[in-house]
């Protein structure tokens, strides 16, 4: 496993990374992914989006800001993607929050070869039927301890789960890792969950045939340029902007060296 191996094939190759996200954090998942060194796309119109399917290396899901329309544009995305084997990525945002969001990344999963299923632990734990507390999009409880929470979703829903929170954990039911960089003011810019499955998708793009190892590497990565945005930070705001820049200045023959990967 090489986070930093992975980072530089992905800024060699520049892969395209198709987005349908929520309008909330459509420019900041754009921004990072571009930071990054990957391409994203945030096409949505279903006139399109098959299409552009077709020319992605990976395709990221987030079920933010629901309406109709952009579920049916998901739909056919992701039968696309799956249809050519290119990864996908599912963000259920407020799954358990309300009856709509759940069943629509139920009717997602079942229609879709969801590759990673990114979430915090009230939205896992809800698709796989587990006890959680889901409060608008923020996970209040779960019953689970993360890593059993991971495995057993994994299992159930027949994806790479990665369930975020102090300490990552990315399952595929058999395999379990933790990832333990980040830093706490993560927690306070909207969007960051977001942001880390767009990256998700940036790593699945270079690293489709080991999904488990590249989806817990993009959460280190991403939480080391969280830990590097966080140093001299003043708050949320400088934070947010700092973000940028240290996912732009991350570096590959550094990275490994940093990422705090263990399997459970």
């Amino acid at each position: 496993m090489s986070a930093g191996a992975t980072l530089r094939a992905m800024r060699e190759q520049r892969p395209l990374v198709h987005q349908i996200t929520n309008y909330v954090v459509m420019n900041e998942t754009a921004n990072a992914t571009l930071a990054l060194g990957a391409l994203p796309v945030m096409a949505h119109a279903h006139e399109e989006v098959e299409e552009m399917a077709g020319i992605a290396s990976s395709l990221v899901l987030n079920i933010g800001t629901l309406s109709e329309p952009w579920v049916e544009s998901m739909l056919l995305a992701g039968e696309a993607a799956s249809a050519r084997r290119i990864p996908v990525v599912l963000d259920p945002v407020g799954a358990g929050a309300t009856a709509y969001r759940t069943a629509t990344a139920h009717r997602i999963i079942e229609r879709v070869n969801v590759t990673v299923l990114r979430g915090n632990a009230g939205e896992i734990a809800t698709l796989a039927g587990a006890h959680a507390e889901v409060r608008g999009v923020e996970s209040m409880s779960a019953g689970l301890a993360l890593d059993e929470l991971a495995r057993a979703a994994a299992r159930q829903l027949g994806v790479i789960a990665s369930v975020t929170g102090p300490v990552d954990h990315v399952s595929d039911g058999e395999r379990t890792l933790a990832v333990s960089n980040g830093h706490p003011l993560l927690a306070t810019v909207t969007g960051t969950g977001c942001m880390s499955s767009a990256l998700t998708g940036c790593f699945l793009a270079a690293k489709p045939a080991e999904p488990l190892e590249a989806a817990a590497e993009a959460l280190a990565a991403f939480g080391v340029a969280a830990e590097d945005a966080a140093d001299g930070a003043e708050g949320p705001g400088t934070f947010h902007a700092r973000l940028y820049d240290a996912l732009y200045a991350l570096d590959p023959n550094t990275l490994d060296g940093r990422v705090r990967i263990t399997e459970t």
